[in-house]
């Protein structure tokens, strides 16, 4: 069981802290997103002092490489990963219906042969449940299928269904421990009577928290917003809410002002390692020929460990030279940007001033 306690709210935007095993989480919350048991190209000292208070893991991944079994033989992911704070795992259906090969959905599970050796699995809502256990993962996810985009109000019905009897299932077969919690997926493409009944009878299952999947797959971030709009009035106020795979920085500013709690995304790791860097006037390519002479820092604003030692110009000669330091000091001052605005969310929600900073932020940087 977790424990959530709203501590404040702007509008629709909440302030609160979730209880885990390994320590409190402060919301709205981003979380780097470590699918090997690692934050690419980070240290979890690096993560740690970024701001960041809980990180996500991958049951697909995990199982595959190194196997749950051998990280539980090692004490388990915490103490394989030398991360002291909460972790949670998605379930692995998204990667199972996006990276494998030669999958076939049934009832009792998916059936799908490894991107890494083609070796022959199955993953059941069972199995991925007892391998988020064996991970000893503070926050699991249920087993689900996320569909693609577009798709059809039939297609999207008949696997939103199917997502709900593998939810029973998974809370069927989740360990309840105290500070340990499971979290139900709300699909439904972006049909607002699908969302309605997948969050009603999730609900009515009964679960510690509540995401909302299916969304940043290509629907674009009006679609997404709109999605919001009508399905955050089905969840349960007392319970947190996790938006799954998003995002940019309007994207997270947007949906905490619909109620989110939660976020995990690979663009701040991903854009750091191929040049790209999030400040407070804007995207910056590093790697743009003007900032070759430039010795001022990536970010004037910022008090990040690669903003206060290192010039623009030193970045760019990194990326040029192809030196792996490029990627670790761009990554670690994104992450730094994200916890920083994670921080500004909540200040600005305990200021009951989060609607007007929604509106410059979104004028400023859209």
């Amino acid at each position: 069981m977790l424990k959530f306690s709203i501590e404040a709210k702007s509008g629709k935007a909440r302030r609160a802290i979730l209880k885990t095993a390994h320590g409190d989480i402060r919301t709205p919350a981003f979380m780097p997103v470590g699918t090997a048991a690692t934050v690419k190209a980070m240290t979890p000292d690096m993560v740690l002092n970024c701001g960041a208070d809980i990180i996500l893991g991958n049951t697909y991944h995990l199982m595959l490489r190194p196997t749950a079994e051998l990280i539980a033989k090692m004490g388990g992911l915490h103490k394989f990963m030398n991360w002291s704070k909460p972790i949670l795992t998605d379930s692995g259906g998204f990667q199972v219906m996006s990276l494998s090969s030669l999958r076939k959905i049934s009832e009792e599970g998916v059936k799908f042969k490894s991107h890494i050796d083609g070796s022959a699995h199955l993953l059941t809502p069972e199995r991925s449940m007892e391998i988020q256990y064996l991970l000893g993962s503070d926050i699991t996810m249920i087993f689900d299928e996320c569909p693609s985009f577009p798709i059809t109000h039939a297609k999207a019905k008949k696997s939103m269904e199917l997502s709900l009897r593998w939810a029973e299932r998974s809370k069927k077969s989740f360990i309840k421990r105290d500070g340990y919690g499971l979290f139900a997926i709300i699909q439904g493409s972006v049909y607002e009577d699908l969302r309605k009944i997948s969050a009603t009878e999730l609900h009515d299952i009964g679960f510690d928290g509540y995401a909302i999947g299916g969304l940043a797959v290509g629907e674009g971030h009006k679609l997404m917003v709109d999605t919001l709009k009508f399905t955050m009035p089905y969840l349960q106020e007392n319970k947190p809410h996790y938006l799954m795979g998003v995002g940019k920085p309007i994207d997270i500013v947007a949906a905490v002002k619909e109620g989110i709690d939660m976020f995990d995304c690979v663009i701040p790791t991903r854009s750091g390692r191929n040049g790209q860097a999030f400040t407070s006037s804007g995207t910056v390519n590093i790697r743009n020929e003007k900032f070759k002479d430039d010795n001022k820092p990536l970010d004037e604003n910022c008090s990040c460990y690669s903003c206060k030692n290192f010039s623009r110009a030193y970045l760019n000669h990194l990326f040029k030279a192809k030196e792996i330091l490029g990627s670790i000091l761009l990554t670690n001052h994104n992450i730094h940007y994200y916890q920083n605005l994670m921080h500004e969310i909540r200040e600005q929600i305990s200021a009951d001033n989060f609607d007007n900073f929604a509106l410059e932020f979104m004028a400023k940087y859209s």
